[in-house]
């Protein structure tokens, strides 16, 4: 960055931090955390585990958001004084320190002004992702299973937690499917961004010829709901199966039927859950995927019916979202926000943030 850019990138960055600042309302912030304080020391309180874990998440929650503004703040008034006594001094090695700062600062305000942006019903709710191989054979399936640790890893990044629930294991390389839950900051919010078809253009592993390969999976994120009336789901309508786990290697959750698979009869849906210990668990894990899956399948009806009524005709934004390029080029590119990486290798290690980011703005504005 050049010295003739710094002074208009530290203006931009204040005008933003500013409206961020405005909209957040950090007064409001500070009587939020009282008030919640004050709900955590009641020794009654957790006499509901259930309102006990949402007023003590909440309270974490705006304690650290109170954090990251004041930390900000702090971060870019500090640049600004930096920048204004170099200029008077003529101190040509702070103008350097200030140029080589600007980019931290840049990127924490941008994930903030992201964070503003996940206002929607569900997007604090923790998430369910589904990773499923398509066309592509053994590339296909490893591909996914490629994914699903790029996911992984990217949650881990971020400081939060997920626990695969689910995996169907291919024949050859890779997986089937798998399903995963996840538990962090705007869970549902950030990965519905990743909801679509990834495509994977490498040269062949499996192919003994060498020749390049396209091949491809889909990625479906839904927002995990609790048992609420919201969702109202029939005994009747339930048929429950149980059997053994299974999966490479000889866990303990291979050696009883603990797993269960139940389908939602009047809808066709199945959840199978068998990465716990109990079926008791694994039957109270399937529940809470049946009633995300049948709550987002609620949403779509929705949805496609206000599609309908405003005639458009426009095809999902889902479809096909971002290509993965390891041949003859590397390449990580969304075809929906031109966003793209030359470093597929930190991608799948979990370095989605700027992915994830750039749809959800690129979401924001097309609504």
């Amino acid at each position: 960055m050049s010295d003739l850019d710094t002074p208009r990138t530290l203006s931009e960055l204040r005008q933003k931090l500013d409206s961020i600042v405005a909209l957040l309302d950090p007064d409001q912030i500070g009587t939020d955390i009282e008030s919640l304080e004050k709900q955590a020391a009641d020794p009654d309180l957790w006499s509901d585990q259930k309102r006990a874990q949402q007023v003590t998440g909440e309270l974490s929650r705006k304690k650290a958001a109170a954090k990251q503004l004041n930390d900000l703040e702090t971060s870019l008034a500090d640049l600004e004084t930096l920048h204004e006594l170099a200029l008077e001094e003529g101190d040509d090695s702070s103008l350097a320190e200030v140029a080589r700062e600007l980019g931290g600062v840049k990127s924490g305000i941008e994930a903030l002004e992201t964070q503003t942006l996940l206002s929607g019903e569900f997007d604090s709710s923790p998430a369910l992702l589904t990773i499923r191989s398509g066309a592509g054979g053994d590339d296909a399936t490893d591909f996914a299973e490629m994914l699903l640790r790029m996911y992984l890893r990217f949650v881990e990044k971020a400081g939060g937690k997920s626990k695969v629930l689910d995996v169907s294991y291919a024949e050859g390389a890779g997986i089937k499917s798998a399903l995963v839950e996840v538990e962090m900051d705007f869970a549902y919010g950030k990965l519905s961004a990743e909801s679509g078809t990834h495509r994977l253009v490498r040269m062949s592993p499996f192919n003994a010829a060498g020749k390049r390969q396209t091949s491809f999976a889909a990625v479906e994120v839904v927002p995990v709901i609790e048992a609420t009336d919201e969702v109202d789901v029939a005994e009747g309508d339930l048929r429950i199966d149980v059997f053994r786990s299974s999966g490479p290697g000889g866990q303990s959750v291979n050696t009883t039927d603990s797993a269960v698979r139940i389908t939602h009869l009047p809808s066709g849906i199945v959840v199978s859950c068998q990465n716990e210990k109990s079926q008791l668990q694994n039957k109270e894990a399937a529940m809470r995927v049946l009633r995300s899956r049948l709550l987002e399948l609620e949403r779509q009806k929705q949805a496609e019916q206000r599609k309908e009524l405003a005639g458009d005709v426009k095809a999902s934004w889902g479809e096909q979202m971002r290509s993965y390029v390891l041949a003859p080029y590397q390449m990580v590119k969304d075809l929906r926000t031109e966003h793209e990486e030359n470093n597929p290798d930190s991608v799948f290690d979990g370095e989605i943030e700027g992915f994830v980011n750039a749809a959800i703005r690129w979401r924001r504005q097309g609504k």
